[in-house]
């Protein structure tokens, strides 16, 4: 087996430059409008493959039978991703209408579409061959927070792939669907206030050791790492290790979308190198640096090497848990 599967959302984000965004009965001009790909598998894959572009990189998910369908997979065809575990489905392709106001918020409407239809009868196991399989974006995905998300991990564990997962942020009570996922998770990636969440434990830097212990306590079976601006932390039988952020000079940051899938791509292929815990943590904090670095998810990436020269001169903060 080789290579990582990226299984999980995908969509099209359409960005609509507005002057401002209206009052309700108001009209407002659409200055410009582009594309681009979205959800956790495009922006996990293409981050995979850019970081080691000899790296083998498989997309699963599902689109409609439509133009953004076949966007997607061209976009990610182009970057070397494997678009072969992409089916379609009668309903369109899930897209976000991205209002953005110059110099100023972005307002988003999402359509969930094909990508909340995508479950466990979307993968062809008796096909699959790859030493990792990440699903993404738990609470985001109706199928598999209705219990295809278990299925996947636990027919993945009985063919001796190594699992992960991660979540989307969101203010509700729905976390506990995650829970039944866990014992067949090897990985958990996910950032403090899912973590808080996801456990009930106040997301405060001096409970992130309990909050970790707690999720491997669940069932998560490898490493519980656990992101967020200042630092990251990661828990597996060989204890806790944490690392800072990197202190970065002022203007360095053009955006942060895409920063959370890009920690998950550098804990990703850290692991999948059987890296020390330290060092994915490093590749993680690294591959984030690269999204913060472009106003977009993905264009700011580049190979370990090449991120490696924007780290030069920077520290790290000092983090004391």
């Amino acid at each position: 087996m080789k290579g990582i599967a990226v299984a999980g959302s995908i969509l099209i984000d359409r960005i609509n430059d507005i002057e401002k965004y209206p009052e309700a009965g108001e009209l407002t001009k659409i200055l410009a409008i582009k594309s681009a790909t979205g959800g956790c598998v495009p922006n996990v894959a293409i981050d995979l493959k850019r970081l080691m572009p000899e790296l083998d990189v498989l997309a699963i998910g599902k689109v409609g039978k439509d133009a953004d369908g076949i966007l997607a997979k061209d976009i990610l065809s182009a970057e070397g991703v494997d678009v072969s575990g992409i089916t379609e489905g009668d309903e369109r392709t899930s897209f976000t209408e991205v209002m953005s106001e110059v110099g100023g918020q972005r307002t988003f409407f999402t359509y969930p579409g094909a990508s909340d239809d995508f479950g466990y009868s979307d993968i062809d196991f008796e096909s699959l061959d790859c030493k990792m399989l990440h699903l993404g974006y738990y609470l985001l995905l109706k199928k598999v927070d209705g219990g295809d998300g278990e299925l996947i991990l636990k027919e993945a564990k009985r063919r001796g792939i190594t699992t992960s997962i991660d979540l989307v942020s969101e203010n509700s009570d729905r976390y506990s669907v995650i829970i039944p996922s866990l014992k067949y998770t090897d990985n958990l990636i996910i950032n403090e206030l899912e973590a808080g969440k996801l456990t009930g434990i106040d997301p405060s830097d001096d409970n992130l050791e309990a909050i970790a212990k707690r999720l491997m306590e669940l069932g998560v079976r490898e490493r519980v790492i656990i992101h967020k601006k200042e630092l990251g932390i990661l828990l597996s039988e060989r204890g806790l290790t944490v690392i800072g952020s990197y202190e970065l000079p002022g203007g360095f940051i053009k955006g942060t979308t895409g920063a959370g899938d890009a920690f998950c791509a550098g804990a990703l292929l850290g692991i999948y190198e059987n890296k020390s815990d330290r060092e994915i943590l490093e590749l993680a904090t690294l591959s984030a640096l690269g999204a913060l670095s472009a106003p977009d998810a993905v264009s700011g990436m580049s190979t370990v090497e090449e991120l490696q020269k924007l780290t030069k001169g920077l520290g790290r903060k000092e983090i004391c848990l």
